[in-house]
């Protein structure tokens, strides 16, 4: 069977687009660029940024700074934190004193970034070592904590990559 004019022109006239069709899905492998690739993965980051957050709080109750700690909450938390921070039990009392504090997990939970911590705190000659787990999430485009809460994760196993143990500034 020979092939007909019509059908060598339609192979003609689909060989001559296909590389116009290639260009659409970026396979001719011309002078472009490949895509730039994040700088780390969103999981990574977000563990990065809630530690970043909560030592940046852990900091301000050991400098007792109750703006630089403030300024680590969500909005929604500011109005509480004026209420309470500096009060009898707040984390910002005067007669509180935040010798050590570390961060010891960081884990993704269901609201945000939980991360867990270690604070030592003195008032007098008493010394107690309590644990909490502080919420961070974004919001908008910044990263803030949005709870602190009595308690603890336990760490699951070796610590994960980036997350070291430290003491408060």
């Amino acid at each position: 069977m020979r092939p007909t004019h019509r059908r060598l022109a339609a192979t003609a006239a689909g060989l001559v687009l296909l590389p116009v069709a290639l260009v659409g899905c970026g396979l001719t492998g011309g002078g472009d660029e490949p895509a730039a690739k994040p700088e780390r993965a969103p999981a990574e980051e977000a563990a990065t940024r809630s530690r970043e957050r909560v030592q940046a709080y852990l900091d301000a109750m050991t400098a007792k700074d109750v703006a630089a700690g403030r300024s680590q909450l969500c909005a929604l938390l500011h109005e509480g934190f004026d209420l309470g921070a500096t009060g009898p039990n707040g984390d910002f009392a005067d007669h509180f004193e935040v010798p050590e504090a570390a961060i010891t997990d960081v884990r993704s939970g269901p609201r945000g970034q939980e991360v867990s911590v270690s604070v030592a705190v003195t008032a007098g000659k008493r010394k107690i070592t309590r644990p909490l787990v502080f919420t961070v999430t974004r919001d908008g485009g910044d990263w803030c904590i949005a709870g602190e809460v009595p308690g603890g994760a336990p760490p699951a196993g070796p610590t994960p990559a980036g997350v070291v143990p430290s003491p408060a500034s």
